[in-house]
């Protein structure tokens, strides 16, 4: 494999969306900007994979108008967070037992297309999948990744002067009843999966994460370099 760039990587373990969600944000300012500000304590920042789970959380994208206050406060009231976010897409749910994958990255590295871009993230789902011997594929008519009409990964990105923030997310585990409150990703008539339910057998985001690694360092011909949140900006904090 021809590595063309390098991209750090930080397993962030089970963390509340909007931690996660102000990461990114900080993240790619300072990718944009090229430069950190003074509190951060470096002079530079790196293309970032972040990697994690998610306590129970509905989100929604910039296409939410589906879901108004009063819908909120359902979804709530089943005991999980909720939030409006500036990623593509509609409702979908984020909980344990997800393997979530938040690239911010800069696409003038790879390849300016967002299309292009898209089609990596789902390849790289793929050919996860593909080692623990799960047929998985996409559609034509919607995104993500499939397992029939049964998806397994869910993928809503926003890119703004080429870099990326937002990701996806792949269900090793997870709890899929969290998802009969909700049309997933304004879906109609299909369902949800997982590598679990696929197998008939526990599939941890533990034994996936390797394997994800490794298809989307193959995938986007880099070099994954394993970082600790300590060496995250010091203004990322609860």
């Amino acid at each position: 494999m021809v590595v063309n760039h390098s991209v750090s990587f930080v397993v962030l373990g089970r963390i509340a969306y909007h931690r996660a969600l102000k990461l990114q944000k900080l993240l790619k300012r300072c990718l944009l900007d090229r430069l950190y500000s003074a509190q951060t304590g470096h002079s530079q920042v790196s293309d970032m994979l972040l990697i994690c789970e998610h306590e129970p959380v509905f989100t929604v994208g910039v296409r939410n108008t589906d879901y108004p206050a009063t819908e909120e406060q359902r979804l709530k009231a089943l005991g999980a967070d909720f939030h409006r976010t500036n990623r593509g897409g509609l409702i979908t749910f984020h909980g344990p037992g997800q393997l979530i994958a938040y690239p911010i990255i800069n696409l003038t590295h790879y390849n300016k297309s967002v299309r292009w871009y898209i089609s990596q993230l789902e390849k790289t789902v793929i050919n996860t999948s593909k080692e623990f011997g799960v047929a998985a594929n996409i559609q034509s008519s919607d995104r993500g990744v499939w397992v029939k009409d049964n998806k397994l990964a869910a993928i809503g990105i926003q890119c703004s002067r080429y870099v990326t923030m937002h990701g996806l997310s792949l269900n090793c585990n997870t709890e899929l009843s969290w998802f009969d409150h909700i049309v997933p990703c304004g879906v109609k008539n299909k369902g949800v999966t997982s590598l679990s339910l696929e197998l008939k057998q526990n599939i941890t985001v533990q034994e996936v994460l390797p394997v994800f690694l490794e298809a989307f360092a193959k995938q986007f011909s880099c070099l994954l370099v394993e970082s600790k949140e300590t060496d995250l900006p010091r203004n990322f904090s609860s």
